[in-house]
């Protein structure tokens, strides 16, 4: 692990462990949230690369025994997998429903929560377009916009906004 990812996980360790409850699933949108681009634009013998802070992001939340999926909206998705594979992070992830833009969302998480069992308000999502986090955020799953990619403030903001909520709610 390189100098910077190192520094980064340990900070994320930090930030996740200043929290009491904690989500048993971090879902993750791929395009412009965990890498800076759509990976229609590329080919499948393409480099790809994440932003700069979600390699260490992911390491701290595997350290700590949480979930991951990959929910994500890719006309692309033979380049999507291959792209995890390249990365060497496939295998992080409890779930990867990877599959045609025509889809929404919810039927992304309906997917990841048969497969998992996780019930929705156990879930933290991350994603960079609004009329996702809008749709699934009435599934009763903890939303997050991002602008710049999964980085450690988005990290803290997710933690605090599914603490508040599950905070806030009797069931489970």
């Amino acid at each position: 692990m390189a100098e910077e990812e190192a520094k980064v996980k340990n900070e994320a360790l930090q930030i996740i462990s200043s929290f009491e409850n904690l989500p048993r699933l971090v879902v993750f949108d791929l395009d412009y949230t965990l890498w800076p681009f759509y990976c229609e634009c590329y080919y499948e013998d393409d480099m790809p690369y994440l932003f700069p802070q979600a390699r260490g992001i992911l390491y701290a939340l595997k350290e700590k025994g949480i979930d991951m999926a990959i929910a994500s909206r890719s006309p692309t998705a033979k380049i999507a997998k291959t792209f995890l594979n390249r990365l060497g992070i496939h295998s992080m992830f409890v779930a990867q429903e990877i599959f045609s833009s025509w889809t929404h969302k919810t039927d992304h998480f309906q997917r990841i929560h048969r497969k998992t069992g996780i019930p929705y308000s156990s879930m933290l999502f991350f994603d960079d377009e609004d009329r996702n986090i809008v749709g699934v955020s009435k599934m009763g799953v903890t939303s997050i916009l991002v602008d710049n990619g999964v980085n450690l403030a988005a990290l803290r903001k997710g933690l605090s906004e599914f603490s508040q909520n599950s905070g806030s709610s009797s069931s489970s």
